[in-house]
């Protein structure tokens, strides 16, 4: 059993990660939020030491860390659930806490960060690991092993994502809609899906974006086996007439050569299944997540060009 301490327990996330510390039959010792509205620890366990300033959330974890009679809760990893701007700081403080990190994505907004974590990996003799989940669902892990198996060296598959999870106005008031705070749209909600393109078509070898804006962004990526069209967005209003029907908030979809990739379910235990390969040592890596977050700082700060038969459709409408 390894003890886990956790940051941003009050998010959106953390009863992912929770359910994952549990599943895998490990326990909480510590976890730490600025809001105090966790109840949902006591469905874990009535033992977890809770806190509202990270520095105290410090000092104890280094306690921990430091004195003998507390060796049977010194904490062996660290998860990291809290804000995106606040991951590289979490990561840190795992490192120095003597314990490895599991950081929610992105790992980081900034690639440029990634060099300075990776020292510091080094340096501590700790790993800092991320959820890539898609990279766990089975029905992804079987289409690569298909197209890696059938890929030729000129193949050129057209690729249509596209993602729209619809947020309400408290979206744009919160961190998430802030990019300084968030990394946008791409980063906060297609980040996985990027990494997923590039783990499965290979490397990005250009890429274009046709419309940016606060809570949608869309655009084109040539990868090595691959041409994508992509759209991610925040806003109800493109949601497709078949997902309205259906009430349903939230619309997955990629199609390869004009085929469905459905891979709408399972998704429920994606983050336990990352939480076993990491413990098992064969999780995703800081140099794993470098290429999705090189691409998306590319793709934020790309100027715009005209949409043209490399825009997604729904811009074509």
């Amino acid at each position: 059993m390894k003890n886990f301490a956790l940051t941003g327990v009050g998010g959106f996330i953390a009863p992912r990660h929770l359910k994952a510390i549990r599943d895998t039959g490990n326990r909480l010792v510590a976890a730490v939020d600025p809001k105090d509205s966790v109840g949902i620890l006591d469905q874990y366990s009535f033992d977890v030491r809770f806190f509202t300033e990270i520095e105290r959330f410090d000092r104890y974890l280094e306690k921990l860390r430091r004195g003998s009679e507390h060796e049977a809760q010194r904490i062996d990893y660290l998860s990291v659930c809290s804000p995106n701007y606040l991951h590289d700081a979490h990561c840190r403080l795992g490192l120095r806490v003597k314990a490895d990190v599991i950081c929610e994505k992105p790992l980081v907004i900034n690639p440029w960060n990634l060099d300075a974590l990776q020292e510091l990996e080094a340096e501590s003799g700790h790993r800092i690991w991320t959820i890539l989940q898609l990279r766990a669902h089975d029905k992804l892990v079987a289409l690569r092993e298909r197209l890696v198996a059938e890929a030729a060296a000129n193949t050129r598959h057209e690729v249509v994502l596209t993602y729209v999870t619809s947020r309400g106005p408290w979206y744009d008031v919160s961190w998430k809609g802030q990019p300084d705070k968030s990394g946008g749209v791409p980063t906060n909600i297609g980040i996985h899906f990027f990494d997923m393109l590039m783990w499965m078509f290979g490397a990005v070898q250009g890429s274009k974006v046709h419309l940016n804006d606060p809570r949608r962004m869309a655009g084109f990526i040539e990868l090595e086996h691959a041409r994508v069209r992509w759209m991610l967005s925040v806003d109800a209003r493109d949601l497709p007439d078949q997902a309205r029907a259906a009430g349903k908030p939230t619309y997955r979809s990629i199609t390869v050569d004009g085929t469905e990739v459905e891979f709408s379910e399972g998704f429920t235990d994606l983050h336990t299944r990352v939480y076993e390969l990491t413990l098992a040592g064969k999780g995703f890596s800081i140099q794993d997540a470098r290429p999705s977050i090189e691409l998306v700082n590319k793709l934020r700060t790309t100027a715009l060009s005209p949409a043209s038969s490399e825009a997604h459709p729904l811009l074509l409408r």
